[in-house]
């Protein structure tokens, strides 16, 4: 029986390229996935559809946080409690830091970061009624300090770094297990649109950086995420796993 059946899994951003390996990933294994989604992505319940027959959409704007909430407190009632949330959707833009407005900034911030804080807050309290839940936050290799022109994003996976340290303790009590997934440099449809007129370049300086001569894959990630939601994860928490080939 695969290790997930009757799990509820809410995962954001999830027809992206890094939701999409997530959510098949995880219907396989058994889970009811509930993909979260700008709600004007044309043919948005169809692309779900297609990624497992136990995966289903719901669209969100997560840079209203208000209707967010409003939203996912639905589906909580909905489907009788959410056991796995993941908050992989990201809002990212690369130039040069004087070249933000504070509402862009703002804006990164609150849907990379804030939203988490609010889908947790809406998600949790079935998690502490059942003694057991699984929160997985997506923070990035950018923290590393060594690239430029991401200023709000990188602030934003600060954010996420601290809200999962700390949830870890305020939820550990209660069975919740709350880490982090900081992925490297994925091979990706963002990276195609953003480097696609040197893309074999951004290839050989990606690797170059990595310990591992090769690149990383969506279900690379998603094969992450499957064991940290899984039962053989259940004594990890608190903590940030990379996945960069060692940057």
């Amino acid at each position: 029986m695969p290790d997930l059946s009757g799990r509820n899994v809410l995962l954001t951003g999830g027809l992206g390229t890094l939701g999409r390996a997530q959510a098949r990933k995880l219907s396989a294994e058994g889970a009811d996935v509930i993909v979260l989604d700008r709600p004007e992505i044309e043919d948005a319940a169809q692309r779900a559809r297609e990624l497992g027959a136990t995966v289903s959409f719901a669209g969100c704007d997560l840079n209203d946080l208000a209707n967010a909430t409003k939203i996912v407190e639905g589906i909580v009632a909905d489907v009788g409690g959410i056991d796995i949330l993941i908050n992989n959707a990201a809002l990212i833009i690369n130039r040069p830091y004087e070249e933000f407005s504070l509402e862009e900034y703002e804006q990164q911030i609150r849907v990379n970061s804030s939203a988490a804080f609010a889908l947790v807050q809406a998600c949790a309290p079935h998690m502490k009624k059942k003694g057991w839940g699984k929160i997985i936050n997506f923070t990035s290799i950018t923290l590393n300090g060594q690239l430029g022109g991401y200023v709000p994003y990188i602030a934003s996976k600060g954010a996420m770094l601290g809200l999962t340290k700390s949830l870890a303790r305020e939820l550990g009590p209660y069975g919740i297990c709350v880490n982090a997934v900081a992925p490297g440099a994925i091979v990706s449809e963002a990276e195609e649109r953003v480097f696609g007129h040197k893309l074999q370049e951004y290839n050989d300086w990606v690797i170059d950086r990595q310990c591992l001569k090769l690149r990383i894959v969506p279900e690379d990630v998603a094969d992450l995420v499957h064991f940290l939601v899984s039962p053989a994860a259940d004594r990890i928490t608190g903590q940030n796993i990379g996945i960069d080939g060692g940057w």
